[in-house]
């Protein structure tokens, strides 16, 4: 038996109100949302790590949170999975022209903005009406630096974006100083409305210097944690296990250590 058609008779059978699994037959779209995140998390900790066996796994888990949306839609009369693959197909085809078709591009730089164009082409056609905003289809639900860029990339399409990453940098001093001045206010929600006005502006400095923000800040945990472990580890050969006794200065001298340690100084 084909794998994949494999996977969907499982799939099928769970779902199954005679003999299925009850917590499988409970399942609805919203119910499996948190399921398919936390997949997909997984899928891009394993490539981290480069555990390509646990990659293939999880890429697994990931692949049935899509077989499962596509049975709560077949038993719905909506789509089948045999849908949700052949409309995949046809949009990678549509998107490729210079590879399925005769169109040529110049540079990445032209490839890109084709694709964006062919992208809100699609979207216009699914309205029965053009879309009134360049805000509109940025997924809510997405991890929100990942939401601040592309919120930033819709605006730079229409030219709203700063000249260069010196311009946004400009602007993080400004916010950051807008930050320091409602400390003294005692106004939570002006504080954390200053706080995420911060994060937006330093979001426009890494992506017009032409990185990722969540790999940067993602590259940022693993350091801090590496950093951390090798703490821990520094003070207990040193008889020092519960660094809840330690003072700051003790716990600092030790992190310069580490840091000193890790950049052969």
């Amino acid at each position: 038996m084909d794998a994949m058609q494999r996977l969907l008779d499982i799939m099928a059978r769970l779902r199954d109100p005679d003999g299925g699994c009850p917590w499988d037959q409970r399942q609805t779209y919203a119910t499996i949302v948190p399921y398919t995140l936390e997949e997909a998390y997984e899928v891009a900790d394993a490539i981290q790590r480069g555990d390509m066996d646990e990659l293939r796994d999880e890429l697994g888990d990931l692949l049935f949170q899509i077989v499962f949306y596509s049975q709560i839609a077949h038993e719905q009369g909506q789509f089948g999975f045999a849908d949700v693959a052949a409309g995949i197909g046809d949009k990678m085809i549509r998107r490729h022209p210079h590879v399925f078709a005769d169109a040529g591009y110049r540079d990445d730089a032209q490839l890109r903005e084709a694709w964006e164009r062919a992208k809100a082409d699609e979207r216009a056609a699914r309205d029965d009406k053009a879309r009134s905003s360049q805000m509109d289809g940025v997924a809510r639900a997405l991890p929100a630096l990942i939401r601040a860029e592309k919120l930033q990339k819709r605006a730079a399409r229409v030219g709203f974006d700063w000249p260069d990453a010196r311009g946004a940098l400009a602007k993080t001093r400004e916010e950051f100083a807008e930050v320091e001045a409602e400390l003294d206010a005692a106004d939570p929600d002006r504080v954390q409305d200053e706080l995420g006005d911060l994060l937006f502006a330093m979001v426009n400095v890494v992506r017009l210097l032409g990185h990722d923000a969540e790999q940067a800040l993602s590259r940022a945990n693993e350091k801090f944690e590496r950093r951390f472990r090798a703490l821990e580890t520094l003070l207990a050969s040193q008889g020092r296990d519960d660094l809840a006794t330690l003072s700051l200065d003790e716990l600092d001298a030790a992190w310069d250590r580490v840091k000193a340690q890790e950049k052969g100084t």
